[in-house]
């Protein structure tokens, strides 16, 4: 990890607020402990997000009905009874969003999510072309004037990020540690699948190469801007020096776009972004989603520090993947998953042990984390979930034992 003394200073003053507790709880220390690389006295556990409210209920002692009405509390009792130690997206009201059968009726739909027909500025996007249209007529404007009217000294938006990691903190206590947020701490160009779905978007893309690159110059040139302000507020007021990249880039079958088109549109552009949270000292993590094995040599070369989620029966090369280092020869961090599409649904509780087992004897030696590779589905096997909390709770007090 780089030395927090290279951040280059600034005009930018970001209010501190050292009120994170004392003292940390044995869990949260462990997790401290682990994201700082030091030799391990047991494994942390990231958060395991189950879905199944009924049996989240039930386990936890709660009456039906009691995860509708207070969503947190039913949540937390969840992760502290699961051993949780870790959490960097704290999303207690999102199991609500799903039922036995997929989503529930009441859930919004978006882009990606089974929206037919959507309509962006009184723009139908219904072709690429209507892509190129909206990102031309209206993106492109706005992410111009954003940056060129970018003030480093007005703080007030990093300053309700940074109040709200304290707000959940505190709701935590002192034993559970809780991450800057997946999104907002961090910015970098994305594919803009998810604003216009992913065949009309797709299609823009190979169509017109031009137009794509031009989005990521200015999605970098504007998370470039806001990163250094981040990366400045995330060290000055203590939170915890990592942070997980989430974008989907890839499905079972290899990365959504060609990786020669990612080489030279994408990662020049993804590089830059992320150059001023790499020179605060903070350790950059991706979330694994598909078959992104071509992308991980090329995410280390920018100087990504780790891994999270991993599909193996994709592809994902887990063992590989842990005896690789970062840019500066530095092991990786890690949070290796029990398989949330294969082992936990459609095996038996031997099959989650013996999964955990594999992550562990082949995980790094420091900056091991475990947990579930994504959110785990309603209708999984409840008996394979109660296996995987008994083995995360024995890993985070025995270590590797």
């Amino acid at each position: 990890m780089r030395n927090p003394g290279k951040l280059k200073p600034g005009n930018e003053m970001v209010p501190t607020d050292n009120s994170y507790p004392s003292e940390w709880g044995e869990r949260a220390q462990l997790a401290w402990d682990t994201i700082l690389m030091k030799p391990p006295t047991g494994i942390p556990t990231w958060i395991i997000h189950v879905m199944d409210v009924p049996f989240v209920e039930q386990i936890t002692g709660h009456a039906p009905g009691d995860f509708f009405r207070d969503p947190d509390t039913v949540y937390l009792a969840f992760q502290r009874l699961a051993g949780s130690c870790f959490i960097d997206q704290y999303i207690p009201s999102n199991p609500l969003t799903m039922g036995e059968g997929g989503y529930e009726s009441s859930t919004e739909r978006k882009a990606t999510t089974g929206l037919k027909k959507f309509v962006l500025d009184g723009l139908e996007i219904n072709s690429p072309e209507a892509v190129v249209e909206h990102l031309e007529r209206f993106v492109f404007p706005r992410q111009t004037a954003a940056i060129e009217s970018f003030d480093p000294g007005e703080t007030a938006w990093i300053e309700a990020l940074i109040a709200n990691e304290r707000a959940i903190q505190k709701r935590f206590g002192n034993d559970l540690l809780k991450g800057p947020s997946a999104r907002g701490f961090q910015d970098f160009p994305t594919l803009r699948y998810f604003q216009y779905g992913y065949e009309n978007y797709l299609m823009a893309y190979a169509l017109y190469p031009e137009v794509m690159e031009r989005d990521f110059a200015q999605q970098a040139d504007l998370a470039a801007l806001r990163n250094r302000v981040a990366a400045r507020a995330l060290v000055e007021n203590g939170l915890p020096p990592i942070l997980r990249l989430d974008h989907d880039m890839a499905d079972s079958r290899g990365t959504l776009v060609d990786i020669k088109t990612l080489d030279a549109m994408w990662f020049p552009h993804f590089a830059r972004a992320i150059e001023p949270l790499l020179d605060a000292g903070l350790r950059l993590i991706w979330h694994c989603d598909g078959n992104l094995m071509a992308m991980v040599p090329r995410l280390l070369e920018v100087g990504l520090g780790g891994f999270q989620g991993f599909q193996y029966e994709d592809g994902m090369d887990y063992e590989k993947i842990c005896r690789m280092t970062d840019r500066n020869g530095e092991p990786l961090f890690i949070i290796g998953g029990v398989s949330v599409t294969r082992t936990l649904p459609q095996g038996t509780p031997s099959d989650v042990a013996n999964e955990l087992k594999w992550l562990v004897e082949n995980g790094p030696e420091r900056g091991l984390m475990l947990g579930c590779s994504s959110s785990v589905a309603p209708r999984t096997k409840h008996e394979n979930i109660i296996a995987l909390m008994e083995g995360l709770n024995y890993y985070r007090e025995q270590g590797r034992g």
